[in-house]
């Protein structure tokens, strides 16, 4: 051993801390990339070739002697285990200071112009933060221990300029590239096999065979460039579509052990790669492939602070005066895009029944079309709605300062005469709940990605609520019915008639209650208890849902259970969370995955607000970058658990009420909950008196000691909201 020069335990499953024994002796390269090592990370002999990419070190400030090694070549890729670390265990917090929608590449190269397109060559990546490549491994028999960037360069041959050279990697090789905008993009990957003949030589013998993932997703198994370009020095463009949620593309080239390893020389073997292009599947926000953000922000936050301060005003008149509802809105439209009563009947062809999509305490919601094509979904004020002044105001107010791909798009709004408009952008896949959880003609098949994807996207729009938007606000009802779905099924929040600003100085506020049943936190439900908190409660439920199939109100097997959540917490109790998996997916689903965000969801629903996550949190559990603590709590808690003894009661009174057809007061007329817009679902049951209900609650509580996973949740509705059958009103402070 003292004598090796060489070492490569690369994807081996190895864990624990490194040994001091490593740090000595002759070595030249160690390979461990793809393992589960932890620990600090060492300082490294000088002169030696380090690679520890893919593993779980401890993360550690740049300014740390052991990164700030200048002689040692050592790749850090995603070396950590803490949070989304592109960069490493030695990289700083990146934040994006702009936002990018293309990317074009020339793999081994330098820049070339082409197709109206530069394609940046890759040398010039260690010098730009926001993409580059990481190339694990090394050619074991090339006789060349610096591993020095692997190019392949054929300028003879007869092929267009950006096939003429190529990247090559020994083992496993990936581009990356962070601040893209979070949403639908083609991948186009651009090969030609320059290292093989197409003669009778030996040189025609080789046989390269490699992976593709994009995105951690496997998108071709063996693939071999001579194969699928039906000869050598061919090109060839595979085209995939990819979906960015977290800011961030990864496409990884793997090479599996196949294929031949030393012909026609040593060291002609692994995934090789030309050129990658990525285009847009939306309609770019301005040319140039970035969007700045850093010069807009003092005027955005300006505007918004502006904005918020006319509704506060508008509010306060509306409640101290009550003169008429367009005093109350006067000049609101000067803030956001302003559509006139006659541009909205047009598009909704005067609001043709033929058009409206949805109902909610709101009002109808109406599809409509704009003369340059924009396809819009109408919110409109139902004169029958006691709350729609002040959530109309609250909606423009808090959405139109905000701007994230998983949240809803509003357009702007019409205030004209008694008539109360919002605009949205329209989602062609209406709620998650109609796809979800709806009749079977309005289902959606959502496979296991799909499901993991929609589950990430809500929990990093809650994320920018909570912690990245300049103003951070508390939504108060998430729920699966406001979670609406685009043409890719990518998830928007919507409906922020309930939100409310959340600020740093107050450890809570002390609020009305407004939300769903069963989505509502028991420290809200119970005392008006708001902090962001409420709303990871919420996603808690909603995920449940999603990994599930079912609505949290669904009573499980056999009806043992008063929800979804109860019938959770005793599959944890048992150890046989996995049955709670849809049983719609069979086997098609990661197991691990899945886990991850049951487990999450349980964590985010612990009845202590101090012990759930934050969202940020959240979003690096469901993708595997964080250790999800297991809580299990006693059995003994659930028989005595306020919110499912407040549901049980519910359900009681809702059957009692209905065996005595005395539900003209707490029931209206719908067709489904699910018939919903981009703006809108159905109400069941609009419930108006929960005072007894609340009370029973407190008495209950008094008789607990504390329990480590509590919730009752009351609702109110918003009238402005997606509701669903356990949406209800309250007056009470």
């Amino acid at each position: 051993m003292s004598k090796l020069e060489i070492l490569d335990l690369s994807f081996n499953n190895l864990n624990g801390e490194l040994p001091n024994s490593i740090l000595t002796g002759l070595w030249r390269v160690i390979t461990l990339s793809g393992n589960s090592l932890s620990g600090k990370l060492p300082i490294w002999r000088q002169g030696i070739n380090v690679d520890l990419s893919y593993n779980n070190f401890t993360r550690e400030s740049t300014e740390q002697p052991t990164c700030q090694q200048r002689d040692v070549m050592l790749n850090l890729f995603r070396s950590s285990s803490m949070g989304n670390d592109i960069g490493g265990a030695c990289a700083n917090d990146f934040r994006c200071d702009q936002y990018w929608y293309s990317m074009y590449i020339n793999c081994g190269g330098e820049n070339v112009n082409t197709d109206d397109r530069t394609y940046e060559g890759d040398s010039v990546a260690s010098g730009n933060d926001d993409w580059g490549l990481s190339s694990a491994g090394d050619f074991m028999d090339d006789n060349d221990f610096l591993n020095t960037d692997y190019t392949v360069n054929s300028p003879s041959l007869n092929i267009g300029e950006l096939y003429r050279t190529a990247r090559l990697s020994p083992l496993s090789l990936t581009y990356y590239h962070r601040c893209l905008m979070n949403e639908s993009y083609t991948v186009s990957l651009h090969f030609a096999e320059i290292q093989f003949t197409n003669d009778s030589t030996y040189n025609s013998l080789g046989r390269r065979i490699f992976d593709i993932y994009i995105q951690n997703d496997r998108v071709e198994k063996d693939f071999n460039i001579e194969v699928e370009a039906n000869g050598v020095a061919m090109p060839i463009v595979k085209k995939y579509n990819a979906t960015v949620t977290n800011n961030i593309l990864e496409i990884r080239f793997f090479w599996a052990g196949k294929g031949t390893t030393r012909i026609p020389k040593s060291g002609v073997y692994g995934p090789l790669i030309s050129a990658i292009s990525v285009d847009p599947n939306f309609e770019p926000p301005s040319r140039g492939g970035k969007t700045k953000i850093a010069p807009i922000v003092v005027g955005v936050v300006g505007s918004c602070l502006i904005l918020l301060a006319l509704v506060v005003i508008g509010w306060r008149r509306y409640f101290r005066e009550n003169n008429g509802r367009q005093k109350d809105l006067e000049g609101l439209e000067s803030q956001t895009v302003s559509f006139t009563l006659k541009h909205i009947k047009a598009a909704t062809k005067n609001f043709d029944p033929s058009n409206k999509i949805g109902e909610g305490g709101f009002g109808p919601v109406y599809k409509g079309l704009l003369p340059d094509g924009t396809v819009i979904a109408v919110k409109q004020l139902s004169s029958k709605s006691s709350q729609g002044n002040r959530e109309f105001l609250n909606e423009i107010g808090m959405i139109s300062c905000l701007q994230h791909p998983n949240l809803v798009k509003l357009h702007g709004c019409c205030v004209e005469g008694n008539q109360l408009l919002l605009v949205y952008e329209y989602m062609e896949n209406n709620s998650l709940a109609r796809a979800l959880l709806g009749p079977e003609h309005s289902r959606i098949k959502l496979d296991w990605q799909t499901r993991q994807r929609i589950c990430v996207g809500i929990a990093r729009g809650l994320a920018f609520l909570h912690e990245e938007s300049r103003l951070k606000i508390v939504h108060r009802d998430i729920k699966a019915t406001n979670v609406l779905l685009d043409k890719h099924l990518n998830p928007k929040i919507s409906d922020f008639g309930l939100a409310k600003l959340d600020t740093e100085e107050k450890t809570h506020i002390s609020t009305r209650i407004a939300g769903t049943m069963g989505y509502m936190a028991p420290e809200y439900a119970l005392w008006g208890y708001l902090t962001h908190k409420v709303d990871v409660y919420s996603f808690g439920i909603v995920a449940l849902e999603i990994v599930s199939g079912k609505h949290n109100m669904s009573h499980g097997p056999e009806n043992n259970f008063a929800c979804l959540l109860d019938w959770a917490c005793h599959l944890q109790q048992s150890g046989n969370l996995m049955e709670l998996v849809d049983e719609k997916l069979g086997s098609d689903f990661k197991k691990k995955e899945a886990e991850r965000m049951i487990k999450a969801s349980l964590l985010c629903t612990n009845g202590s607000p101090s012990l759930r996550p934050s969202m940020s949190e959240v979003v690096n559990m469901l993708e595997g970058t964080a250790i999800i603590p297991d809580v299990i709590p006693e059995a003994n808690n659930y028989n005595e658990d306020l919110r499912f003894k407040a549901i049980r009661e519910h359900q009681k009174q809702i059957r009692s009420e209905s065996s005595r057809g005395s539900q003209d007061h707490n029931s209206i007329s719908i067709k489904s909950e699910n018939e919903a817009s981009s703006a809108s679902a159905i109400d069941l049951h609009e419930i108006n008196e929960v005072s007894s209900m609340r009370y029973k609650a407190r008495k209950d509580l008094k008789q607990m000691d504390s329990q480590v996973s509590t919730s009752f949740s009351i609702t109110a509705s918003s009238s402005a909201s997606v509701h669903d059958p356990y949406d209800f009103n309250s007056n009470s402070q």
